[in-house]
């Protein structure tokens, strides 16, 4: 905490300035501003020099700093040639759905020349959590982290880190990414891997052209360190470690744990975990890897990891780094035993009664060829088009957005008839159907559940082995959820064991590869919410629906209007 007035005024375009904004809820914090300039800029890695979008000329973007309650307005104006939006990936949007920001489900995109102001409270939030682009693949790039101080003089639950730093692992294209995701979406096939995997934006040694482009943290001899780790990756869930250091788990997706320690961590697409690091080695240069965590089956990778530097001082100029050893890419008991020691460190209110109990089939299809151009268009396995879906349902997004029509009561845009259950019961994970296309397809449609105002709602995801079973980071947006269960094998209510003491607050959780996770959250928050599988590709392919949270009662349950500035398609 105290360098937080310090990294308050790094010219992170935080104006202190007072401003009378009317808060929403009572007891708000100040209100932080800042100015997001979505631009295109040239940039050389891997020996390319190659045009990528940005905010700010920044890569990763600026960090967002605020202090629990905070108030927080952001303006973007949009100066590249794509359409725009950002997603506040893990702010609760207590009232601010109109803000939520994913293209055609709660807003029009930002068009080139237009801007669009985002503003929000972090209501009861503080820890890690990241902001990124949600439209099309622009977050290969367009991404950085959300930062969320506890209220001053409210210490964190562990002792104060000698310093912080922020790790953001991604991926890198040495290509346009939206004209990429075109091109995927035209030959109905998969995409290749990424070219390089980042911490911080940088590939490290291992890549061509980047002995010097590699991220350095200085550490003073017997101190700890606060490292907030953030998963920017577009298609691949990624491990992360330090050679011959622990790592000390307390905090998941912005939520404080019950401290784990272990060798290494799992992060898929958008999760954010803090944790402790003491440099209690000899005086050296350690190696901070990042490399892939790759469940389902024949899917190629890029399987050259990145590195950083976890730099002692005094230790000799340019000296070897000592190697760091990830686990196999697809080691699943690597990822269980973390998940296994994640515990909340308070046991929060998690719903004991359950209103609504729902089971959502996840995983990918094969559409048979309707192309009068297979060849060009219908690269999918066995000459199929590639998809995915919950239970069987390919979403397809309208052409405005679902909150809009909603809101508006625009009909014919979407249907309120999104199954509970999927519609055929059978072996998911051992006999679900696999001959593409025979037996792949599935069906299509903008198809939402609604939720009443304050349901207590437990949602069971299983993974399917349709095409192949996989691990499956799924995100569910305006909410955070307890976890209160996961194995492998098919769901069993009978037989499953429920933590419902201190089970993990999370915003995305990895639905185990052949496997099932229990959620649980209360529909306390009016809107439209995106639920979707964090690995790009999956929702470019339509694994995702809608939730609809209808109004309760009174200003503090009632959605607002949308602001005067919302995009128009």
């Amino acid at each position: 905490m105290a360098n937080l007035g310090i990294s308050l005024s790094l010219g992170l375009l935080i104006y202190a300035h007072a401003m009378d904004v009317t808060a929403l809820w009572p007891g708000a914090g100040p209100t932080r501003y800042y100015e997001f300039r979505v631009q295109t800029m040239k940039l050389k890695k891997l020996c390319q020099t190659n045009k990528i979008v940005t905010i700010n000329q920044m890569f990763p973007g600026p960090v967002v700093y605020a202090q629990e309650d905070d108030r927080v307005i952001v303006r973007v104006i949009n100066e590249t040639p794509y359409n725009a939006t950002v997603h506040w990936h893990g702010v609760r949007q207590m009232l601010s759905c109109w803000s939520d920001g994913p293209s055609y489900i709660t807003q029009c995109p930002i068009q080139s020349g237009q801007t669009f102001t985002y503003e929000f409270s972090l209501v009861k939030q503080k820890g890690t959590l990241m902001w990124h682009a949600h439209f099309s693949w622009l977050r290969a790039t367009v991404y950085g982290a959300i930062v969320i101080y506890p209220k001053l003089g409210v210490p964190y639950p562990f002792k104060s880190p000698h310093e912080e730093h922020i790790i953001i692992l991604g991926e890198y294209w040495m290509r346009d990414v939206v004209k990429l995701e075109q091109a995927v979406i035209a030959d109905g096939g998969v995409p290749p891997p990424a070219d390089a995997f980042t911490i911080n934006g940088h590939p490290g040694p291992n890549y061509n052209c980047s002995d010097n482009d590699v991220y350095k943290i200085d550490v003073v001899p017997g101190k700890t360190y606060l490292l907030r780790l953030i998963s920017a990756t577009l298609n691949t869930e990624s491990f992360f470690t330090i050679a011959n250091h622990k790592i000390t788990i307390v905090e998941a997706d912005g939520e404080y744990a019950k401290p784990f320690t272990t060798d290494r961590v799992m992060l898929g697409p958008g999760q954010t975990l803090n944790v402790l690091v003491t440099a209690n080695q000899p005086i050296g240069r350690y190696s901070m890897a990042m490399g892939p965590y790759i469940s389902g089956k024949n899917v190629s990778f890029q399987n050259i990891s990145s590195l950083a530097y976890f730099n002692y001082l005094g230790a000799l100029p340019n000296s070897a780094a000592v190697a760091a050893s990830l686990p196999r890419f697809n080691d699943n008991l690597a990822v269980a035993t973390v998940m296994d020691g994640l515990r909340s460190l308070n046991s929060g209110d998690v719903p004991k009664e359950i209103d609504e109990n729902l089971f959502f089939t996840i995983g990918l299809n094969v559409e048979k060829c309707q192309s009068s151009n297979p060849k060009k268009n219908c690269q999918g396995n066995n000459g199929g088009v590639m998809a995915a879906s919950m239970n069987n349902i390919t979403f397809t997004r309208p052409n405005v957005s679902v909150l809009q029509a909603y809101y508006s009561k625009i009909n014919g845009l979407f249907t309120e008839d999104f199954p509970g259950v999927p519609l055929k019961f059978y072996d998911f994970v051992n006999g679900a159907p696999n001959t593409a296309p025979n037996n792949t397809q599935s069906l299509t449609g903008t198809r939402t559940k609604v939720l009443e105002f304050g349901t207590r709602v437990q949602l069971i995801l299983q993974d399917t082995g349709t095409v192949t079973t996989e691990n499956h980071p799924v995100h569910l947006h305006g909410y955070s959820f307890y976890v209160v269960g996961y194995g492998t094998g098919n769901y069993n209510p009978q037989s499953s064991k429920f933590n419902l003491v201190d089970p993990p607050y999370m915003n995305t959780i990895g639905v185990p590869v052949g496997g099932w996770a229990a959620i649980r959250f209360v529909a306390d928050n009016p809107g439209v919410w995106f639920m979707h599988c964090h690995l790009e590709i999956h929702l470019t392919w339509g694994l995702s629906t809608v939730f609809i949270v209808k109004n309760g009662k009174g200003p503090l349950q009632t959605l607002p209007r949308p602001p005067a500035d919302l995009p128009r398609c």
